[in-house]
């Protein structure tokens, strides 16, 4: 017999039930000093810290916004460029055998060894770091449109050819609206991914932004902080999750 499935409501609750179990739990082992607190930090120190930076100072915003720009260029640019070079791809094969290897070849270096090399040719300001997040973005959406671009039912191409349609109609009515969806998915994962390359970038070299802050709290050992942020930076990507999947359903509302 299957278990009945549960209500919004009860899932909501049953969440919210786990989440101040852990959190009194994690508090009442660090006030009671069964860890010790410099390793593991405290809620309540974690909500003071959360209060003081974005209330109070409001550096937590202002690191924030430095993020979020850089995030959004490094986004941006890494998109534009791999849609064009997917779709380039999609049209002409022989462009693709050709520097497929090359491309391949650069998206298989980790990103990390290749950070400072972009402190050297970007310097320690917001270029270095919407570089590293373009080197990610650019990757993942180049391989969702090829593969949306190639995705189209070959049956439908047959059937357009058939009928005298030219290889710009092809690409307009078949090729393009086929391939949306998975570059969709691409740009979902691209935004989440240019994040990364950001805080990674801000982590190693950085005077601004939440991993400049992250490495700073780290340094002095305040605990609270680095686990504030870290959880601030969770909330950042569930709320850029839910962004992309409500502009998904929007914009794609003709699948």
């Amino acid at each position: 017999m299957n278990e009945a499935t549960w209500s919004s409501g009860r899932i909501w609750i049953t969440r919210l039930v786990v989440v101040v179990a852990f959190f009194s739990f994690w508090e009442w082992i660090s006030v009671t000093r069964r860890v010790d607190p410099i390793l593991i930090g405290a809620p309540s120190g974690i909500l003071h810290f959360m209060y003081q930076e974005v209330f109070v100072t409001h550096s937590l915003l202002e690191d924030f916004a430095y993020t979020l720009t850089a995030t959004l260029l490094a986004f941006g640019l890494g998109s534009v460029g791999g849609i064009l070079t997917g779709m380039l791809f999609v049209m002409r094969p022989n462009i693709e055998a050709v520097l497929s290897p090359l491309l391949m070849a650069l998206n298989s270096m980790p990103r990390i060894a290749l950070a400072p090399l972009f402190l050297i040719w970007f310097g320690l300001g917001i270029g270095s770091k919407i570089a590293l997040g373009f080197s990610l973005t650019y990757f993942i959406v180049l391989t969702n449109t090829v593969a949306g671009g190639r995705g189209v039912n070959p049956d439908h191409i047959t059937l357009a050819h058939t009928l005298g349609a030219s290889g710009s109609q092809i690409f307009r009515k078949f090729t393009l609206p086929s391939a949306v969806p998975v570059i969709f998915n691409g740009l979902r994962l691209g935004l989440v991914f240019a994040l990364l390359g950001v805080i990674g970038g801000e982590i190693l070299a950085s005077e601004h932004g939440l991993g400049g802050a992250l490495q700073l709290l780290a340094a002095s050992f305040k605990t609270s902080g680095v686990f504030a942020v870290i959880i601030f930076l969770a909330m950042v990507g569930v709320g850029i999750t839910f962004i992309m999947s409500w502009l998904e359903n929007r914009l794609l509302k003709w699948r």
